[in-house]
């Protein structure tokens, strides 16, 4: 199969569809995924340090250059600096690309908004934050050839502004946000569009796992979760074209021109989530589509596991 791409400020190809690795942690389970990925044309990983499988995601990586199927360049790699703590953003990317064994990552973001402050035996807690202070020491490892581009997740209209105001030399390539049918964020996509920022969509199908994710950490679990995989509309316009009701999700994400990161531990769903590109919804179809949309209230990934709510640089 191939798949499309959207252009990034520094010139370089995005693919719009890419595997979400959030949660995959066994690494037995997530090389056989990452392998079956790669046959089919995916060329687009999705990571984070804090999701702790940089360095599976490397050794499968390379072993497919070492085996002659895949060049570096073939490949677009995102990771991820937890939090935005200026202190540690270089070193934290020195040491992704060691769990990588790569010499730089396609895409660096900044996962989340507020810095945070760890201390042995207790739980994460918001710190002074320096967005401005912070992106020049990004802007560094883009010079220094660390990361091909630079971007945001979970950031918000305004703080984006903020940045763009301050002239960066290195503009955002890519805001990484929540986003389904449910919680769309219309205003603060367009925004970015326009601003030449790409917008990637995680949880493009409302992440049906996250309740497992709320139970581990003791968290409040989310009733309602999947209730937009079985919703009528989705259901109507998917028995329309007779794909399943995940591929209308994506689709409709794609003619937004927004990147989707479906994550799947499952080998038979990801042709099916990759399948997106000899089809298209009509007009009517994106329309009932827009009306689903909900807004905060549909939001999933909350942070709350992280208590950071009364901090100044909270997005939400």
């Amino acid at each position: 199969m191939s798949v499309k791409s959207l252009k990034l400020v520094n010139g370089r190809q995005m693919p719009l569809v890419g595997l979400g690795t959030w949660e995959a942690k066994d690494p037995e389970q997530l090389e056989t995924v990452l392998d079956a990925a790669l046959e089919l044309g995916y060329r687009h990983i999705d990571t984070a340090y804090a999701y702790g499988n940089e360095k599976v995601i490397g050794q499968v990586i390379k072993k497919w250059i070492s085996q002659g199927k895949l060049k570096r360049e073939d490949i677009f790699i995102t990771t991820k600096l937890l939090g935005s703590n200026k202190e540690i953003a270089e070193s934290k990317l020195l040491e992704s690309l060691k769990n990588l064994d790569m010499d730089y990552v396609d895409l660096y973001l900044v996962h989340f908004p507020v810095s945070m402050v760890f201390k042995e035996g207790k739980k994460p807690y918001g710190g002074p934050t320096d967005h401005i202070g912070l992106w020049k020491i990004l802007e560094k490892q883009v010079e220094l050839g660390r990361a091909r581009a630079i971007g945001l997740s979970n950031f918000n209209k305004k703080q984006i502004e903020r940045l763009l105001a301050s002239n960066p030399k290195v503009k955002p390539a890519n805001l990484q946000i929540e986003n389904h049918v449910y919680l769309q964020q219309r205003e603060l996509v367009e925004y970015c569009q326009h601003n030449g920022i790409t917008v990637t969509a995680y949880s493009p199908l409302g992440n049906p796992g996250y309740n497992k994710f709320a139970v581990a950490h003791g968290l409040p679990t989310k009733p309602d979760i999947g209730n937009m995989l079985q919703d009528k509309v989705v259901s109507k316009i998917a028995n329309n074209h007779q794909k399943s009701n995940a591929q209308v999700m994506l689709r409709y994400q794609i003619q937004r021109d927004i990147i989707v990161i479906p994550k799947t531990v499952t080998v038979n769903r990801l042709a099916e989530n990759y399948n997106l590109f000899d089809w298209s919804l009509t007009n009517e179809e994106m329309q009932a589509l827009n009306d689903l949309d909900i807004g905060e209230k549909s939001r999933i990934c909350d942070w709350a596991a992280f208590k950071l709510e009364g901090h100044e640089e909270f997005p939400w």
